[in-house]
């Protein structure tokens, strides 16, 4: 293998970046460079096939978890390569079909762009080799599949659709989730080889049924089965070629994808025959009956879609292993003419402008070209003799008439595949026949032939339905036997793939099924056009698009209840709520689990201790009665009790924490100080306020006292104890000689525990992004802005040291002399956070509070010389700190994964610098620039969008203080007409 296996997953997705950032109306050179993806993905997979062909099982495999079996695994049999193969080519032919089919004015960059990520999840799906990694990137198709189908933002049936099928999607995904956790707990492994070869003590295990019941609802909803296949339809809102990538090729095969691939560990038991043959069974009818009744042509094929599915997914059910290799010879064969009628409505679509095919008939005369290709995908879908689809009926067929169960099902199963043959020969008559003859067509464009490229994929389609369907055995022969060995377990039984296999009973039901069609179609297609298509028909009574739909509004009418019984203006209740049923679960957990004091030796109360927390306990209760009288009282008193925790940090030899904690409260103080602007006006005010204020106060102290009592008695009950199994021993050995520091502290964030640091600084950027992005369009209440002017006013004894300078539309006032000493204490403060950064390996310090350091020197530069004058002196730029932060920490771990070794593993060099002498160069120290960067960026970026709106506020104030300080103009004179009465 001369290639790396995961660059076929990470070069669709690099393809999805790139083609994001080309220019949007460069139509072909979008669709150049996707193409040019697809192909990088197909020939590759395309040399593979020797070795598959073999019977080689290729995998590769990237250290993340090993501990918890969660590495990230490529994995390649003969059915993941065949699924890739449909993918990646199925794919390229759609890249080529929508350059002439989007118009100049999509945004071609965002679709191309999308269309390489949903194939980079699907390729995720099919070469997984860890089920967990495969749920991952089953989510993913979703979200992608979410974004094609609403391409076209403007239109509201795509965004319903849009919303409709990630709803069922992804909600089946979560339960795919559940039910292949509860599968690894079985096996005792999430790989995948490891589950394919314990299909025995799966189906004898206790869980089977729930990890059965939950699997399948992932897969069945994912493919569109009953009774979630009222998604699909909606989902044809999507762009023509989203529809034939996504509802014929790949997305909707993800689920009987996964029944195949699960088929040799749960197949074979009454639960999986009855679930899964009862609801392909009842998709198969259902989606047949439905198709017959459309009149757009797009709904036609989506219910159409369905119905094969449903017989694929009934194939699967019915536990034979001949049934399982027709399943996936329909797979292959539905792609190929299904993707070929729904690039053929494509273009009749856009060279007519309309699909209603009651104004398409006769549309061969100025459509000959396309109008045979359709009409061979059509005979194709109805399993007209000498195409593909008719190989895959006749194998269906046969399977129904040897299933091994009751009489009932041995008699009627037959008989309702024969029914479901008649419907399709139907709706196939009613695409080919009622579009392309009969009466001249009635359309918004005059017809003609699309240009030649845009048909072109269609006609390799078509091609291969006629090559297959005439020479089976060699054209697509060995390919199905290499993709069908791993569904069946390894042994293929016999099966026969010529055109004639004499004068049996599949080929009767065939024949019965074929000339019915015709009779039906005959007899009732002036009634087909006219029944009403507007609402999908359901079974015995149940539409699963209503069922959907009232559980929304369900849903959304107990939101609504809830936001009124929960919702209110104030902090207060909410916080107290959360106290209290945290109060409660730690009251109940002592009740189960009583608390009681260790016999760890005590360590003697110092005086000085108690002063200091006896300031620090003062101030609280000071703060909170300052709250209701004077806020920045209040807030300074909170100042104080953050410097006694820090002190108290530095006490217990924790100078680490004592360092960054007194970072983080001189950022939190500035925080507070700009939120404070933000304030409503008290609420106590108000008539009829102060009774429920003076008991809610009383009822907050109550709980105050309560809970502080509990924590602290948890606090002596745990720290009395001796830990019997401590974790400290661990790092404390393993810090110098696995992480390369004496900094324990630092080396746990850095190293052992980088992953969990890698979550935090990602949280810490999203957090920051999010406040200014709610804040752009943002204002302070009403109140703070209406303010009187006299409440804003500078005291008089200090206008002589103010000087006034333009910031913006308004003079702002700052002390110069001040702003002269910050301005000289940047170059200070980065070099203090240097130096802590520096030493943090070893000593206290680290990526995290020099950032906040240098954070807290740039706020000090925006306090003393506004906004405007920062940005245009220093361009600092917060988004790039923080992108450029989480790039260089990704990059780390990545490069700890390109060399063999777990992610974010730490590597240590000593290098011997000229004048300097050795140099102790870990590899944390990168991961470590990155938390710099991202804290950084971060802190700006959240305070400093808050101080913008200050700033708004303020200029708002100054130019209503000027309208209503100047005078009002003269009224004009009144025009006065002469001779006018």
């Amino acid at each position: 293998m001369p290639f790396s296996l995961f660059l076929l997953l990470l070069l669709p997705f690099v393809g999805c970046g790139v083609a994001a950032l080309l220019p949007t109306n460069a139509r072909n050179l979008e669709s150049l460079w996707a193409a040019l993806v697809a192909l990088g993905v197909a020939v590759p997979l395309a040399l593979l096939y020797p070795e598959i062909r073999d019977g080689a099982v290729l995998t590769e495999r990237l250290a993340w978890l090993p501990s918890l079996g969660m590495d990230l695994v490529v994995r390649i049999d003969g059915f993941a390569w065949m699924f890739a193969m449909l993918v990646s080519a199925m794919g390229l032919l759609v890249i080529v079909y929508a350059r002439y089919y989007l118009s100049p004015d999509d945004p071609a960059a965002r679709f191309y762009s999308l269309l390489l990520g949903f194939m980079g999840a699907m390729l995720g799906v099919v070469l997984s080799g860890n089920l967990v990694q495969l749920v991952v990137f089953w989510e993913l198709t979703s979200v992608f599949s979410f974004l094609l189908i609403g391409y076209w933002t403007h239109r509201k049936d795509a965004r319903r659709g849009a919303r409709m099928a990630f709803t069922v999607t992804a909600t089946g995904g979560l339960c795919l989730l559940a039910g292949v956790l509860l599968l690894g707990h079985i096996v005792g492994s999430l790989e995948l080889d490891a589950v394919l070869k314990a299909g025995a003590a799966v189906r004898e295990h206790a869980l089977y049924t729930p990890a059965l019941l939950l699997i399948l609802l992932g897969a069945l909803s994912k493919s569109a089965q009953f009774p979630f296949h009222f998604w699909l339809p909606h989902a044809m809102a999507a762009p023509t070629p989203v529809s034939a990538y996504l509802h014929s090729a790949t997305m909707v095969k993800a689920g009987v994808f996964l029944l195949a691939r699960l088929w040799p560990v749960l197949a074979g038991t009454p639960e999986w025959f009855w679930i899964v043959g009862g609801a392909g069974l009842a998709t198969l009818l259902l989606g047949a009956y439905a198709a017959m009744f459309q009149n757009d042509l797009k709904g036609l094929l989506a219910y159409s879609t369905i119905s094969h599915l449903g017989l694929i997914t009934l194939l699967l059910g019915l536990n034979s292993p001949l049934a399982a290799v027709a399943a996936v010879f329909h797979m292959m064969n539905h792609a190929t003419f299904k993707a070929s009628l729904f690039m053929s409505v494509g273009i009749i679509d856009h060279e007519t402008g309309t699909r209603d095919m009651r104004r398409l008939d006769g549309l061969y005369r100025s459509m000959p070209v396309t109008g045979t290709l359709a009409i061979v995908a059509c005979a194709a879908m109805a399993g007209v003799p000498l195409l593909n689809g008719f190989l895959s009926k006749e194998m269906f067929f046969a399977e129904t008439v040897f299933v091994s169960a009751s009489p009932l099902i041995e008699h009627g199963l037959p008989l309702l595949a024969t029914l479901a043959g008649l419907f399709a020969v139907v709706y196939s008559l009613r695409f080919g026949h009622d579009v392309f003859f009969g009466a001249p067509p009635d359309c918004p464009r005059q017809p003609h032939e699309p240009v030649h490229w845009m048909r072109v994929p269609v006609e390799l389609l078509v091609l291969a339905c006629v090559v297959v369907g005439t020479l089976p055995a060699w054209s697509i022969g060995p390919l199905l036997a290499t993709a069908a060995t791993p569904v069946v377990g390894g042994d293929l039984p016999a099966y026969s793939l010529a055109v004639w296999h004499g004068f049996n009973t599949p080929l009767v039901m065939s024949l019965i099924a074929t000339a019915g069609g015709l009779v039906v179609y005959l007899l009732f297609a002036q009634r087909f056009k006219n029944r009403d298509s507007s609402r999908a028909p359901g079974l015995f009574g149940l539409d699963g698009k209503r069922v959907f739909e009232g559980l929304i509004a369900l849903l959304s009418d107990g939101a609504r209840r809830g936001v009124r019984w929960l919702g209110t203006r104030r902090l207060q209740p909410q916080l107290a709520a959360m106290i209290v049923i945290a109060g409660l679960a730690g009251l109940g957990s002592a009740l189960i689990v009583p608390l009681a004091w260790g016999d760890r030796p005590r360590v003697p109360l110092a005086p000085e201790f108690v002063l200091l927390w006896a300031i620090g306990g003062a101030c609280a209760l000071g703060a909170a009665v300052q709250a209701k009288f004077h806020r920045l009282a209040a807030l300074i008193m909170l100042g104080v009790v953050g410097l006694a925790v820090c002190i108290t940090f530095a006490w217990f030899s924790a100078p680490d924490l004592a360092l960054t904690q007194l970072a983080v409260e001189v950022v939190t103080l500035v925080l507070f100080l700009l939120g404070l602007r933000w304030m409503p006006k008290r609420l106590e005010d108000e008539p009829g306020t102060m009774a429920r204020t003076y008991w809610r106060r009383r009822r907050d102290l109550l709980i105050a006292v309560l809970i502080g009592v509990g924590l602290a008695a948890l606090s002596y009950a745990l720290l009395t104890r001796k830990a019997p199994l401590s974790i400290s021993p661990f790092f404390i050995e393993k810090a110098l000689p696995e992480g390369g520091g004496t900094n324990i502290v630092n080396v746990m964030l850095v190293d052992f525990r980088a992953f969990d640091t890698l979550g935090e600084i990602t949280v810490l950027g999203i957090v920051g992004i999010t406040v200014y992005a709610l804040l752009r369009r943002f204002r302070p209440p009403m109140e703070v802005i209406d303010r009187p002017a006299q409440q804003r006013a500078v005291p008089q004894n200090v206008e002589s040291d103010l000087v006034t300078r333009e910031d913006g539309d308004t003079p702002q006032r700052y002390l110069e002399v001040p702003a002269v000493l910050v301005r000289l204490l940047l170059p200070v403060a980065a070099v203090f956070a240097f130096h802590l950064f520096m030493r943090g390996h070893n000593e206290p310090g680290g990526g995290f509070v020099a950032g906040l350091v240098v954070a807290i020197a740039f706020i000090a530069q925006y306090m003393v010389s506004g906004t405007r004058w920062v940005e245009d002196r220093m361009r600092l730029l917060p988004p790039r700190w923080i992108a450029y932060g989480m790039a260089i920490a990704l990059a780390t771990g990545l490069g700890s994964l390109a060399l063999g070794y777990p992610f974010l593993t730490t590597h240590t060099a000593h290098v011997t610098w000229p004048l300097v002498g050795e140099v102790h160069l870990p590899t944390a120290a990168l991961f470590d620039v990155g938390v710099f960067a991202v804290v950084v960026g971060s802190t700006l970026l959240l305070l400093t969008a808050i101080a913008h709106q200050s700033l708004r506020a303020r200029r708002q104030q100054a130019a209503q203080e000027d309208d209503a300080q100047a005078p009002e103009p003269p009224a004009p004179p009144t025009p006065t007409v002469k001779g006018a009465v």
